[in-house]
Parts: structure tokens; sequence; C-alpha cells
């Protein structure tokens, strides 16, 4: 697997240059809403889309879910233009069945796994089995979670099941508009969730590891193309690009895994 992944590193230059020049489309401006978890690897790869095709891509950047005004959701809601958002994938199933996505153009682009973070110099608590996990959650003094998709299960799901909020939904905070790590890192909680990929753009914060097995829940984020796209050529262009075999190592080093599919 290292050997297979140093490949891909030391050919994706030349991946992307090969799928760009079999893809041709007039230069366009490509308008494009990203939730956290795939931004990672997004940062990374749309440098090398725009240099390839002399497509400039415009970014804006929200929740998948929730109603913050900074939200994916929210900002559909009120017109603002894009051709692409990317998200988890139930929140874009969602606005497909409200008529902001076309149908059929969902494209599963990465798999993004939780995980948690302390501030600098703080213990790492132990999180390695479902017991730890729960030890650490009620031992910790403060807790945050993102507003998303990994919030969401957490605080509905997870922390219900594992018979721990009652104990702990008085010190837990729900972080919206912000990286969860970026609260940590300062100070304002002990520990946080969200998917890692978001967790480690945030460098000051210390990475703890994964949710262990029976606490873990695998998210899906997708691409799809909004309804009413004054670019919709270039836009399946960069998804196509997203997809491909020059994509997969940005993706990995963000801490995410590829989709399977073709």
């Amino acid at each position: 697997m290292n050997s297979l992944r140093k490949l891909l590193l030391g050919l994706a230059p030349v991946l992307a240059g090969a799928f760009i020049a079999a893809t041709p489309v007039l230069a366009a401006e490509i308008y494009v809403m990203t939730s956290g978890g795939f931004t990672g690897a997004y940062k990374q790869l749309v440098p090398e889309f725009e240099r390839a095709t002399g497509h400039k891509v415009s970014t804006a950047y929200g929740a998948s879910m929730g109603g913050a005004p900074d939200s994916i959701p929210s900002r559909l809601g009120r017109a603002e233009r894009a051709d692409i958002v990317i998200l988890a994938a139930p929140a874009l199933d969602a606005l497909i069945k409200d008529g902001k996505v076309a149908p059929g153009s969902r494209v599963d682009l990465v798999h993004s796994n939780m995980g948690m973070v302390v501030g600098p110099g703080s213990p790492k608590y132990d999180i390695s089995t479902l017991e730890a996990f729960k030890r650490t959650l009620l031992d910790a003094k403060s807790i945050a979670y993102s507003a998303s998709a990994s919030g969401v299960y957490l605080s509905t799901e997870l922390f219900p099941k594992l018979g721990v909020w009652d104990q702990i939904k008085e010190k837990s905070r729900r972080i919206e508009s912000e990286r969860v790590a970026a609260v940590v890192a300062r100070g304002d909680a002990e520990i946080g969730f969200q998917q890692i990929s978001e967790l480690l753009e945030v460098p000051a914060a210390q990475f703890v590891g994964a949710l262990p097995e029976g606490a873990q829940r695998t998210t899906i984020f997708s691409a799809g193309m909004v309804a009413n796209s004054k670019e919709p050529d270039a836009a399946r262009e960069l998804i196509r690009y997203f997809r491909s075999a020059a994509a997969v190592p940005a993706i990995q080093r963000a801490g995410l895994d590829p989709a399977p599919g073709p």
C-alpha cells in the first residue's frame, strides 16, 4: 500500500495533465460551495485544476446542514450563485429533494471518519476502546462538537446511545461557522470532535485519534450540480477531476479515503 501511495504521489502531476488534456472546455468561472470535510483536499486540488485548465474557481465555505447564515442550505436558500455543492451525502440528497440540486447529479467523492483533538500541551485522553471513550466524555471538563453532520450524529444518536448525554450536555458546546479544533486550540473547550480531515487543518490542536469501533460513523462527502448552474460543462469537468486518479494523493494527505467506484 505504501509503495502504491508513493507511485500515485509521483504520478499525480502527470495524471492531472493527462486528465485535463482529455477534457477540453473553454475557460469559465466555476462557483463552488463546499463543507469542511472535503476542504483539506479541495485546497490542494483546485490550484492544480486552475493552472491546467485556465478555469477560475470561486469558493464559498459552509456547513453541510444547519441554519447558520454561512451553511450551504442557507446560502442556496438566499440564491447565492453556485455551480457545484460539496457536502455530506444525506444533506446533498435533501437538497436534491428540495429541487436545489439537479436530480441524478450526485457524485460521491470521499469517505471521512471522525476523530478527537485536545489543546496544545494537554494530556491525550484514551479513546482506544468504547469504554475508554465513555470515560473520556465523562472526565473531560468541556466538550466541543460540530453543528454539522458529525455533531448531529454525536449529540442526537451516539451520546444518548452510550447513556452519557444527560451527564455531559451541560458541558458540551455546539460549534457553528468555525472549526472545532480551533476552539479547542485556544482553550475554549478541553476536547473536541469533528471529521478527521477538518481537525487536521488546525495544527495547533493535538490530534488524539479516530473514534473507536462502536462509536465511529463514516460520512460520505459528495458533489452535486446546482439546478441553475451557469457553467455546467466546466462544473462537470471539475467534478470529474476530483474523482480522477490525479486527485487521490491529495485526498489521502487530507486524511480521507477516495470513494469507491468508476
